[in-house]
């Protein structure tokens, strides 16, 4: 029970989940009018360091063999 708590999966949905929440964060945000662009760049890049990182662990799931 516990190895299914931290496997790379789980972690996995995990970030995906964390992804879909700063998109819809940061939908929400862009329509407030005076938005604070020094948050909004935070959590842009917050965004891009989880998707590098979901792709990371997508890549080390499931190598790409050679052609």
């Amino acid at each position: 029970m516990e190895a299914n708590l931290h496997s790379p999966d789980r972690r996995l949905i995990e970030l995906r989940m964390a992804h879909a929440d700063l998109d819809a964060l940061l939908d929400r945000a862009a329509l407030e009018q005076p938005a604070d662009e020094l948050m909004m760049r935070r959590l842009k890049k917050r965004r891009l360091a989880l998707r590098d990182e979901i792709a990371r662990l997508e890549l080390a799931l499931d190598p790409k063999e050679p052609a």
